[in-house]
């Protein structure tokens, strides 16, 4: 999502406590926040898929690999 679809979240919810919304402003709003939402979860699925951690022995596990379902850099959907 964008600063300007972020920007437009925060006009809706300003003119919801005004004056109140449309139905349409209403369903927009809802639609913008369920695509902020899922932004905000990829990005962090992206860092945690990005993590590896030194294990006691010296070796390196990548957490992205071994949990996330990550290959050669590469989610699996």
């Amino acid at each position: 999502m964008d600063q300007s679809g972020i920007n437009r979240i925060n006009e809706l919810y300003h003119k919801s406590k005004g004056e109140g919304l449309t139905e349409e402003e209403k369903k927009e709003q809802a639609a913008l926040r369920k695509e902020y939402i899922e932004a905000i979860r990829r990005n962090l699925r992206a860092n945690l898929n990005n993590i590896s951690i030194q294990e006691e022995d010296g070796t390196i596990t990548d957490l992205g690999k071994k949990y996330g379902g990550v290959q050669d850099g590469q989610s699996i959907k």
